[in-house]
Parts: C-alpha cells; structure tokens; sequence
C-alpha cells in the first residue's frame, strides 16, 4: 500500500536501534526524509548506513534528557512534517527500588523529554499549518505493573497527555497519537526480562523461559510496530488523533503481566 508519505520529513528519536531504526528505515522506504537522533554518533551512523532510501536518512547525536540538548536539535533540524518520540528506556523495579532523585533522573528523558519535543515541535507544525506526532510509549501504561511502577507512571501519563494533545490539536491542523508496544524483540527487552527472571527466579539466566506464556508464542518484531507509526503518520490515518493503538497480541486485556 503506498502511503503518500513521499517527499515528507520526520524526525525520529532514539532511532540508532530497535523501534526507533525501524522506524527510520520504514519511513525512509515510503519516501521520507528523516533524521535520526539518539546518543551516539557512531552507533548512529552504523544504523544510518544500513538504511535504503529512497529518503534521505541524516542523524545527529544528542542526549534528549537535557533540555539544552533537545532545544538544540530543534534548530538544527528546523521544522517537520512528522515527529516520532521514541527515546528513553525506564528501568524495572518496584517502588521501594527507586527514590525521589532517581524517579526524576528515569522519567528526565522519557516523560519530560517526550513533552519538551512535543511543546517545540508543535509551535512549529502550528506554524506551518500541519504535522503528525506520534508517541511510542508502552503497554505498561495498560498492564499495571508494580515491578515496573516507574515505566507504569510514566507510560500512563504520556498516554493522558496525547490524549489531552490529540483531542483539540486539529484546531491547529496537527494530529497526536500514541502506540503502546507490548513485548518487542530488541536489547531492552531482553534487560527487563533478565531482571524480572533474577527478580522472580532467583537467576537473569532464566529470561528466555519468560517469554514462552506470551500472545503467539513470541513477542512483537520491531517492524511490526514501526509499520503502525507509518500508517498513523500517513494520510490513510487522516482522522486518528488523540488516539492510543495498543500492540501487544492482547496482554494489557489478560489478568496477569509479563
């Protein structure tokens, strides 16, 4: 299905690996311009490099937890047609795990980082009268998790927020939605599952056996959730905002959490 993305721009965060290079490489095979951001500028060129237009791919090294860094990249990359908030991954562990001044660190990039690029980009998109932002938060807002209370806290208030953002933004010609990934097949999850196995088990080296009860037999592919962001960012999806579409193969519907 061609999308009519053609000839577009996006600016993807986190975009070196995982949900954020798919991403770039899906949007890049539908025509679109996009820049990539994450931490490491080789890691980034790596990811650049192994992505087949026909867009252009460019990238540009930044830590989005620091507001001076992320006004930073807003001027050097100017204005978009589609931002995609993708950064930021917040660490398991239980409520006694965590306190005051390491909420705030984890929730620095994910939470405020993903509002910050929000509030810029969409003076921007007011500006020109049109744009898409699609938020990449997590099923976590959905499946409760006290393990994960942080990820849990954080997820659902960027899920209110987009809410609260795509509920009015057509005012301004601009769409915002959000996509909450169950389980995806990248490094990070294989990091919360090695924790939630030596949490549960008594060993991280049981991880593998924690995916065994997931929806398929299997979690989510990378690919998979960065043909929605596509989709969403696309014409086909003209009249979504202030919507959440869930992929997690049913877990956040299930009585008990992975």
């Amino acid at each position: 299905m061609d999308l009519g993305l053609s000839g577009r721009t996006a600016l993807v965060t986190g975009g070196s690996k995982g949900i954020g290079l798919a991403t770039g490489r899906c949007l890049a095979a539908e025509g679109v311009d996009v820049t990539l951001v994450a931490r490491s500028a080789d890691v980034l060129a790596a990811a650049a490099a192994g992505i087949a237009g026909p867009g252009k791919v460019a990238t540009l090294a930044a830590d989005l937890a620091d507001e001076a860094e992320r006004r930073r990249v807003v001027e050097a990359v100017g204005p978009v047609d589609i931002l995609v908030n993708n950064a930021g991954g917040i660490p398991g562990g239980n409520l006694l795990e965590f306190d005051d001044a390491r909420l705030k660190d984890v929730w620095e990039l994910k939470v405020f980082g993903y509002i910050s690029l929000c509030r810029h980009y969409y003076g921007l998109m007011k500006a020109q009268g049109h744009g898409v932002i699609v938020n990449v938060i997590g099923n976590a807002a959905e499946a409760l998790d006290f393990d994960y209370i942080a990820g849990s806290t954080a997820n659902a208030g960027l899920c209110a927020f987009t809410r609260t953002l795509g509920s009015v933004s057509s005012r301004d010609g601009i769409r915002a939605v959000a996509i909450n990934p169950g389980p995806v097949d990248t490094d990070r999850l294989k990091t919360l599952m090695r924790k939630k196995a030596a949490d549960r088990t008594g060993s991280a080296e049981n991880w593998e056996a924690l995916k065994e009860p997931l929806p398929f037999g299997r979690a989510a592919s990378a690919e998979e959730i960065a043909a929605m962001v596509a989709m969403l960012a696309s014409d086909r999806s003209a009249y979504t905002s202030g919507t959440v579409v869930t992929i997690d193969g049913g877990i956040a519907n299930q009585s008990r959490t992975f």
